[in-house]
């Protein structure tokens, strides 16, 4: 019997080929939680690192977004307090500016059972423009920018961010509420919640 009644369907994802006929490369979803985690992390997608290593955020983003969590590596891939689901699960590949966008097969297929099978989860980070369009309502925010800076406003136990992509040390010059605000207030709320 499985220790985890997630366990099962983490399985299923990780075997996951519905893009494989759109992708240059074999699939490799990746996923990783538990029923036990309190803080969802949606992302965009694997980034080729993390298509090469099976880690999530297992590159300088990661780094960057761990600063902003104020969480070790430990506490960071501790599955049982934190969860990670990229809004698509398989590396895109690459295209002019940088990587593709996520596929679009992989949330309708897949997030509403891994969210059904984490209840205790009490805050999901909304990292990047993909995961904002999916889960904040569609008239929440004209971009990523506003959708960040109106942080106070999402519903309820939802918080977007940037991508902490290279690109987000020149964002948050131009924005530095988002420093002098929103990450105070969230390390705040993670240790609050144990994380």
């Amino acid at each position: 019997m499985s220790a985890d009644p997630l366990d099962a369907l983490l399985t299923e994802v990780r075997g996951c080929r519905a893009c494989a006929g759109a992708l240059a490369h074999e699939p490799r979803p990746f996923v990783a939680g538990s029923s036990s985690a309190r803080l969802l992390i949606i992302g965009q997608a694997p980034g080729s690192k993390v298509h090469a290593s099976g880690i999530g955020w297992n590159d300088d983003s990661g780094d960057r977004l761990r600063d902003w969590l104020g969480v070790d590596r430990d506490t960071f891939y501790d599955t049982s307090r934190v969860a990670q689901m990229p809004t698509g699960f398989c590396y895109p590949g690459k295209g002019d500016g940088g990587d593709l966008p996520p596929r679009p097969e992989c949330a309708p297929l897949w997030h509403a059972r891994l969210m059904a099978g984490m209840p205790r989860v009490e805050l999901t980070l909304l990292v990047g423009m993909h995961a904002q369009k999916r889960y904040l309502p569609r008239d929440f925010a004209p971009n990523m920018t506003e959708a960040v800076r109106r942080w106070r406003e999402a519903p309820a136990g939802l918080l977007p961010l940037p991508h902490p992509a290279w690109r987000s040390r020149m964002w948050m010059a131009r924005n530095p509420w988002f420093e002098a605000e929103v990450l105070p207030a969230l390390k705040d709320r993670l240790r609050k919640m144990g994380i």
